[in-house]
């Protein structure tokens, strides 16, 4: 999967704005000394600034329904670049709001069948799991619940268990590219073999994995996807997109759609008397879900945020973030802090988490880090540092110091 492509000509004619790893030079008014939460939420570049505003700038100066083709275009565009991320073709993309929105349309969408069984992992974001226990109470469905964590810890007797689940048959498995509390690299592949086997569909929550982690949907099997654009992405709220396989959506009802999701949808805009109608088809492919408006501003920013990822790509920047955890990890562990991280590569994300010595108390120690400068998060009672291409690489040594600090503050 080829996700370097050509920098903007925006890049060509600012320099200044042109992404470079470990400079945040463009995220100018950052407070925190190490802002390390980009799995949680990824602080506005001047890029996606400048995004909004030449948006806003737009819709003020000719009206916005003259603008709005303009940034229509643009959409599609955005279409075409989150196609090129995750390996896609770009009709197989859709835009929604969020990746919990998109992973609800797709289980309410799905044309279940009383009884089809379901997989989820226990351990995951909820927004993976509480769409497919709503669509299970409406159809009819089986939840079938796996620990996620036993990837992590032992992968082997972890696929053997999901390897005997799915000699019961399978619907579908849903399960995150990469776990939000440990920053575990699920087996996608492995999976969705053993899914694939079974019949099964395979729907994968990659918030936590998009922009940073690598993702191919057609080497990993994956049928379905959802992710949103504010953590990883480096986009803002309110902005995310779904993916499924050609093949998959002959498995989708329209339960979802809207004005929009017909067939020639607006031409009764534009056309003149007698093209209000409401028996136009559905379109058959995925952007259906697009039904209605959408927030115009969160998918300009999301494109100018995306447009530095490309640039650098995403393969580089995750190498990047890899070298800082590095140098973290070490660190920590010579301090007394037990780290989650996958000793195995393949099991590696962007983040890395961490639990302090028993002695020390992990709310009060995440509380210190805050206060000395380090922005992070603390999912499920851990310490998770999410770094992405802006953070220096020797952002390390400050991170290092304030956890040795955050310990003697609980001493």
């Amino acid at each position: 999967m080829n996700t370097t492509v050509e920098p903007p000509r925006l890049f060509a004619d600012a320099p200044e704005l042109r992404p470079v790893l470990g400079d945040r030079g463009l995220f100018s008014g950052l407070d925190p000394l190490v802002y390390a939460n980009h799995a949680g939420l990824s602080p506005p570049s001047i890029l996606v600034k400048k995004a909004i505003n030449t948006l806003l700038t737009d819709y003020g100066k000719r009206g916005p329904a003259a603008a709005y083709p303009t940034w229509l275009a643009q959409r599609r565009r955005l279409k075409g670049k989150l196609a090129a991320l995750i390996g896609a073709k770009t009709e197989d993309v859709a835009l929604t709001l969020s990746t919990t929105r998109g992973i609800s349309d797709l289980a309410l969408c799905l044309d279940w069948k009383r009884g089809d069984r379901v997989v989820v992992f226990r351990g995951e974001f909820p927004g993976n799991v509480t769409p497919w226990q709503r669509a299970a109470d409406l159809f009819g469905l089986e939840i079938v619940m796996h620990e996620a964590d036993l990837f992590r810890t032992d992968p082997a007797r972890a696929l053997e268990a999901f390897r005997e689940a799915a000699r019961g048959g399978l619907r579908l498995v849903a399960v995150s590219a990469v776990q939000f509390s440990t920053g575990h690299r699920m087996p996608v592949r492995a999976i969705s073999d053993i899914a694939k086997a079974a019949g099964a569909l395979v729907a994968v929550d990659a918030v936590q994995a998009c922009g940073l982690t690598p993702v191919d949907v057609t080497a990993e099997g994956i049928d379905m996807l959802s992710c949103g654009a504010h953590k990883l992405l480096m986009g803002m709220e309110g902005a995310g997109f779904v993916y499924v396989k050609e093949s998959a959506l002959d498995h989708l009802v329209p339960r979802t759609a809207g004005w929009l999701s017909h067939e020639q949808p607006v031409d009764f805009l534009f056309e003149g008397e007698g093209k209000l109608r409401y028996d136009k088809p559905i379109r058959r492919s995925i952007d259906f879900l697009e039904g209605g408006n959408v927030s115009a501003t969160a998918f300009a920013a999301l494109e100018a945020a995306l447009d530095a990822i490309l640039a650098l790509g995403q393969p580089a920047i995750f190498e990047h973030v890899q070298r800082f955890h590095d140098a973290v990890e070490a660190g920590a562990k010579e301090l007394g802090y037990l780290s989650l991280r996958a000793e195995d590569a393949a099991g590696r994300s962007g983040a890395l988490c961490l639990l302090p010595p028993l002695s020390a108390n992990v709310i009060d120690v995440f509380n210190a880090l805050q206060r000395l400068g380090v922005a992070c998060a603390l999912p499920d009672g851990k310490i998770r540092l999410s770094p992405h291409w802006p953070n220096a690489l020797d952002e390390s040594e400050q991170v290092l110091l304030s956890l040795r600090e955050a310990l003697n503050v609980n001493a």
